[in-house]
């Protein structure tokens, strides 16, 4: 397992869920944080705790990931103390609506596609950079089961993880030659706030999602994160898909009674 005692590490969505428990577990291992997310008042709350916790220094960023020049802004003028980015975690991301895609909402659309593509690529180009130009540094995104297999009413949710699938193994052939690392991470059932936000704050409805199994949590994301942070430099986890006992494929899962 290599240190990563001081290391930066740059985590987007992260005021809740996977983000959350990525920051807790880079936290206890020693890193430096750079916590970006829409709510400033999550990030103060989480920052705070994690000093307590860990003694972990912080820097918060309120950020929408799909607003590309608030990211280029933001990111281009990191204190020179931060700038030097070891890890991205590419977490931030959301699926809305599971309608069909002729009766789907225009908007929820543009709102995957902006988050969950656009976003990546301009906090990636705007951090990728310095990464090559000092020969070191991993890129970890967040990907999804839905990005291999596509399932009824996730058309373009699917279609945005199977974009963030292909970026990720594009990005291997771009770093060939470098140093840098870059890895997906692709889970399936997570009980976080996803369903929630997927059904527009509808919470019956997000909690009847997990009914009658277990499903991963965000610490059981976080572990994997971690753990391919930590390989051996000359070490890449290309791509780690999980997914809960219960669940087999995006279509199949054993429910208890």
């Amino acid at each position: 397992m290599a240190s990563i005692q001081n290391q930066i590490v740059l985590i987007t969505g992260a005021s809740s869920g996977i983000g959350a428990a990525c920051a807790h577990f880079f936290a206890e291992a020693g890193a430096r944080l750079i916590l970006a997310a829409r709510r400033l008042e999550r990030l103060e709350e989480l920052a705070a705790a994690l000093k307590t916790q860990f003694g972990t220094e912080t820097l918060l960023l309120q950020l929408d990931v799909g607003d590309r020049p608030r990211v280029e802004s933001t990111l281009s003028a990191l204190p020179k103390d931060w700038a030097a980015v070891d890890i991205l975690v590419n977490n931030a991301g959301l699926s809305r609506g599971l309608d069909k895609l002729h009766e789907g909402q225009v908007q929820d659309w543009e709102e995957m596609i902006d988050t969950n593509v656009k976003g990546l690529l301009y906090v990636t180009r705007a951090i990728l950079p310095g990464m090559v130009q000092r020969d070191r540094g991993h890129v970890i995104n967040i990907g999804s089961i839905a990005g291999h297999q596509p399932y009824p009413g996730g058309n373009v949710y699917c279609a945005t993880k199977a974009a963030v699938k292909s970026l990720t193994e594009c990005l291997k052939l771009d770093l060939l030659g470098t140093a840098v690392r870059i890895t997906s991470v692709d889970p399936g059932m997570v009980e976080t706030e996803f369903s929630e936000v997927r059904f527009h704050g509808d919470g019956d409805r997000a909690r009847k999602v997990y009914q009658g199994l277990t499903p991963l949590t965000a610490e059981d994301i976080a572990d994997v994160v971690l753990y391919c942070a930590t390989r051996p430099a000359h070490v890449n986890i290309n791509d780690v898909i999980l997914m809960p006992v219960a669940q087999a494929s995006t279509t199949m899962a054993h429910r208890r009674p």
